[in-house]
């Protein structure tokens, strides 16, 4: 694991509810392109279903994330881009599931017209650093 240091809210910005304002890190950076909901075969998972859709990309950035040689507790920033603002609760539900309250990283959220399909919800990116 590399050098973090979280700090969730500095002198003068309004406290983060769902995110560290800043995260600062020291060593390799891993950078994963968006994930979509995607099984291993290219299949849709949970069609139409945020919280499905969300469980399946946080797994898919799981899997980028250990052939890189890092983990979740790696990650400095994510960004969420959603069709609709409505589907950030399942992502937070997801992402709960593999990151607690006191290591939330960066992050940011935006929605968008379009992904590269219309049956997906959701495209999440990560960005980690590991030791070395």
């Amino acid at each position: 694991m590399s050098d973090l240091t979280r700090i969730p809210a500095p002198d003068g910005v309004a406290p983060a509810a769902q995110y560290t304002h800043v995260v600062a890190a020291t060593g390799r950076l891993v950078a994963v392109s968006g994930q979509l909901p995607l099984d291993e075969d290219g299949k849709l998972v949970g069609e139409g279903d945020p919280a499905a859709q969300a469980r399946q990309v946080f797994e898919n950035l799981r899997r980028c994330l250990a052939a890189a040689g890092a983990t979740f507790e790696d990650v400095v920033k994510l960004t969420y881009f959603v069709t609709d603002m409505a589907h950030l609760p399942a992502v937070r539900a997801a992402r709960a599931a593999h990151i607690p309250d006191d290591r939330l990283p960066a992050a940011s959220a935006v929605q968008v017209a379009a992904l590269v399909g219309p049956q997906f919800l959701m495209e999440i990116e990560a960005l980690a650093v590991v030791a070395g």
